[in-house]
């Protein structure tokens, strides 16, 4: 009975130990020419990941670990500064804590979005890149080591403050520039914008001209609420670069070659494409590591019932 209980007790240990190593990592890349503040907010029920905002210089990256069934958004926030009281504010996508962390705090309208939800159906990743609440700036989706029909990049890499409307722009007050590009639901505030009173289904929430604008450049990035059928990616056991500003043209390293031609995304005038985030997440990817450990955990179980007998 004790050598039955060591065998058990074993096999949990390496059960949790595989789960940690294999738990999901977001690495989060600032390819702009200027300061992002990363958001972080974990959805409802879902425990916090280690940091929910910090600073990220051009050039920089930081990875974060997220656990088994997390789920969130990622967002950047743009023209931050602090006050002499000491009060953290941004122009764009600012959560309203005061902080640079945004503890539990969103967005604030407009702002790109990077939605996860980790182990779900069929335990897929589901993720998308949404311009539902607006956009404030480029973004990339990158998956790494995943498997699936649906494991691609996704996200909205044009500049989509130039060519925004005038209706929809957000204007810096010191120098009038636009910094951000608002929704059709944030600007005018009406159900058919919205998606919702009458326009709350499917069949009677149509694309508007200006969310068809936002998916015309950004053709795999959610344009409104029912945008799900082009929108919505999927893999299996993947890692994930996300990217602020990613670069023209840039190729994308890969451990599994379902990802090394990465579907691109045209930016809509024909004549410029983006392929990914120059950004080697790991020398070994998380469906190798699960074989390596997998052999491990046989091996230790086959010499443990080996010594019962």
């Amino acid at each position: 009975m004790a050598t039955l209980i060591s065998f058990t007790l074993c096999l949990l240990t390496f059960h949790i130990l595989i789960s940690g190593v294999l738990s999901t990592t977001f690495s989060i890349v600032n390819k702009c020419d200027y300061t992002v503040w990363p958001g972080i907010l974990s959805n409802a029920g879902v425990s916090p990941l280690p940091t929910t905002g910090f600073v990220l210089a051009a050039g920089e990256s930081q990875t974060i670990s997220a656990p088994a069934s997390w789920g969130g958004r990622f967002w950047g926030r743009t023209h931050c500064s602090q006050d002499s009281t000491g009060k953290f504010s941004c122009l764009t996508g600012d959560c309203g804590s005061d902080k640079v962390e945004c503890s539990g705090n969103g967005a604030k309208p407009p702002a790109t979005l990077a939605e996860f939800t980790l182990d779900g159906a069929g335990g897929l990743d589901f993720f998308d890149v949404s311009l539902v609440d607006g956009y404030n700036i480029p973004m990339l989706v990158v998956p790494q080591g995943g498997t699936g029909e649906k494991c691609a990049s996704t996200g909205c890499v044009v500049d989509l403050n130039g060519a925004c409307p005038s209706e929809l722009k957000l204007t810096s007050v010191d120098d009038g520039k636009s910094i951000a590009c608002k929704s059709a639901c944030e600007a005018f505030n009406q159900p058919q914008f919205c998606c919702s009173g009458a326009y709350a289904t499917p069949d009677t929430c149509n694309p508007s001209p200006y969310s068809q604008a936002f998916k015309n450049a950004c053709p795999r990035a959610y344009s409104y609420a029912y945008d799900d059928l082009t929108s919505t990616f999927t893999c299996l056991n993947a890692d994930y670069i996300i990217t602020f500003c990613p670069s023209p043209n840039t190729s994308q390293k890969s451990t599994e070659t379902h990802n090394t031609n990465t579907p691109v995304i045209n930016g809509g005038n024909g004549t410029m494409v983006y392929e990914g985030a120059a950004f080697d997440l790991s020398s070994a990817s998380r469906t190798t590591l699960r074989h390596i450990l997998g052999v491990v955990v046989a091996a230790v179980a086959v010499l443990q019932m080996w010594q019962l007998f």
